[in-house]
């Protein structure tokens, strides 16, 4: 039998990864990543730091979130997610991408990420894209039981960006969105019941089984 030479293996690694980079993402993938990129997610650089890649991780308890987003951005990755031990997460990252870097040039600036005007609407008049930041960086205000409202934790952005995003949601959606100190932060907060109850009517479509417990029940809410 001919031996197969060792360097088959490494071509065959290459030219999938280069096959990877001709892929368009679909408008699905790029709702899902605009807002995971506002959420949680970090976009990280190649080695000569002039393509980017999605790194995307959660806690173990956020396990079958990982696996969703895995599924969406699966013909862009090599490898599943991965459990972390030290850390208790799990995760999982993309090949570098056009794409992803066209994305990185637009929210980071000088390495921190920033809310771009260019891309407001789109982040917020896609409900899946809202509904993926929410899932990401939201959470649940309850008081002595009810719910009094919603957080969208936006404290890596400036209190500036912060009005940015709630004049957004105001004109866009009419909900208004509180702009409050979180130590030496801020972040965006909903509490009037209209608002509340018109965001959640928003987003509660693309909201995964294992993250309604985000939402809570407007049954709850006063």
């Amino acid at each position: 039998m001919m031996a197969i030479p060792r360097e088959a293996g490494r071509i065959t690694y290459s030219t999938k990864i280069r096959e990877m980079k001709k892929i368009s993402l679909s408008e699905y993938q790029k709702a899902v990543l605009i807002g995971t990129i506002f959420g949680d997610a970090c976009l990280n650089g190649n080695w000569s730091k002039t393509n980017y890649r999605l790194q995307v991780r959660q806690s173990k308890d956020q396990e079958a979130y990982v696996e969703w987003k895995y599924n969406v951005f699966k013909n862009l990755i090599l490898t599943p997610p991965q459990y972390y031990k030290t850390t208790n997460s799990v995760w999982f990252r993309t090949i570098s991408h056009p794409d992803i870097t066209k994305m990185y040039n637009m929210f980071y600036q000088n390495g921190r990420k920033v809310v771009p005007i260019e891309m407001l609407h789109t982040l917020l008049e896609n409900p899946l894209s809202v509904a993926v930041w929410f899932m990401d960086d939201g959470n649940l205000i309850r008081k002595k039981g009810i719910v009094r409202g919603y957080h969208l934790n936006t404290q890596s952005f400036s209190e500036e960006e912060n009005m940015l995003l709630s004049k957004g949601f105001a004109s866009i959606h009419g909900i208004s969105c509180s702009v409050e100190r979180n130590h030496q932060y801020y972040r965006l907060a909903i509490y009037k019941k209209s608002s509340r109850e018109h965001f959640v009517e928003m987003i509660k479509d693309h909201i995964l089984p294992p993250m309604r417990y985000k939402i809570g029940s407007i049954g709850d809410s006063p």
